[in-house]
């Protein structure tokens, strides 16, 4: 058996258990949740990692085009974050998207399609891997250009908090309410404009972002301390802005949502913006062509050593016990877990090789509204079916 800390591992059955702090002492938000709660972290974090490892398969096979950016090594993010939100909060990432698109309940399916650039994608093959977007699971797209998501998750929490304060209702109907929305960002993009723009008017106008820095230690292949300004505390970028800063640890998945989700409560009750650096790491390079030559094995295998899946198995088959003093994960149900997953996964591979190519006319959907007769001398814009496993 080999451990899930290799990105290549195909099996894991018993985890070797990495050396940690203690948790926090105190209560604790997780403690409050029931086992199948953390049991379905851990499969959504496997998800990730064996959709990430399929996904490197099929792009060396030529069957990926374009640019892709895994999320190897960085699945607790994700998952701890988004868990501690409410389904209808807005979310917006970058283009290191996939685990994003998971974790906030994408198919799976879906999801690979996309990345096969087929018209069962989750946006029809027009955006591929950069591009995952969901909005029944209210998940706003990843985005290309470096740090241009950050304006519009403030523009999600700023027009949740209008229609809590302004309208008294939601535009999709019902009563409005308090909404919180994540910006999640690369520590790259720290030093573009559009950012300090968008956190000077969180700040001024009181607007519920978390601009949530996903600090895996490079931007590219350039180490943070060497292009930006106190890298070693970027809790200095929120309070220039009036918000609250906070750093946590990313690698651990529970310790993440102990740390995050009074944040999160916080930021929703009192309608005001936060800015996380969070602390996490990706095993493979910035993207499938990177070489990798800024930084060394070493490195690599310690942060390996911390895995974050392997840390919460570890947990929930040592630690966490359930009602009759039992620990809620066993050996074998972690095994079951994997081949359900790797099933899955499989699947959603088969599903994106099997499914059609778009139709030319689908150069004409749901990209522009056209606004004056003729505007387009070839084709009239219109509105493309809906793809039925969103």
């Amino acid at each position: 058996m080999t451990s899930v800390a290799n990105p290549s591992a195909t099996m894991t059955a018993t985890p070797t258990k990495p050396s940690q702090p203690s948790r926090r002492s105190g209560p604790r938000a997780s403690d409050a949740l029931p086992p199948e709660t953390l049991v379905k972290w851990l499969r959504d974090m496997f998800l990730i990692r064996e959709f990430e490892n399929r996904t490197a398969q099929a792009y060396q096979q030529a069957k990926i085009g374009g640019f892709c950016h895994l999320y190897t090594g960085q699945e607790a993010t994700a998952v701890g974050t988004i868990a501690a939100l409410h389904h209808d909060d807005p979310i917006v990432t970058a283009y290191r998207d996939h685990g994003h698109a998971l974790a906030r309940g994408m198919d799976a399916g879906a999801c690979m399609a996309e990345m096969f650039g087929k018209a069962t994608g989750c946006a029809k093959g027009k955006g591929g891997s950069m591009h995952m977007f969901d909005k029944p699971n209210w998940l706003f797209g990843g985005h290309g250009i470096v740090g241009a998501q950050t304006p519009l998750g403030t523009g999600l929490a700023f027009a949740a908090k209008y229609e809590v304060e302004v309208m008294n209702r939601s535009v999709n109907g019902g009563p409005a309410k308090k909404k919180v929305a994540l910006a999640y960002l690369g520590d790259g993009a720290l030093n573009q404009g559009a950012l300090h723009e968008a956190m000077n008017l969180a700040g001024l106008y009181g607007i519920p972002v978390i601009y949530v820095v996903e600090n895996n230690g490079y931007s590219m292949g350039t180490a943070i301390d060497r292009g930006t300004t106190m890298a070693h505390d970027l809790r200095k970028k929120a309070e220039a802005y009036g918000m609250r800063g906070e750093i946590i640890d990313g690698l651990d998945v529970i310790d993440l949502y102990d740390a995050f989700k009074p944040l999160v409560d916080w930021c929703r009750e009192n309608q005001k913006p936060a800015f996380v650096d969070l602390k996490t790491y990706r095993y493979l390079g910035h993207s499938m062509s990177d070489p990798q030559k800024y930084r060394t094995k070493d490195e690599v295998d310690q942060y390996k050593a911390k895995d974050s899946i392997d840390r919460l198995a570890a947990h929930l088959m040592e630690d966490r016990k359930g009602p009759d003093g039992k620990p809620i994960l066993t050996e074998q149900q972690f095994i079951e877990i994997q081949a359900e997953v790797k099933a899955i996964v499989k699947n959603a591979v088969d599903f994106a090789e099997s499914s059609p190519i778009p139709e030319e006319r689908e150069l004409y959907t749901d990209v522009f509204v056209n606004p004056q007769p003729n505007l387009s001398p070839s084709c009239e814009y219109t509105h493309g079916a809906k793809n039925p496993l969103l």
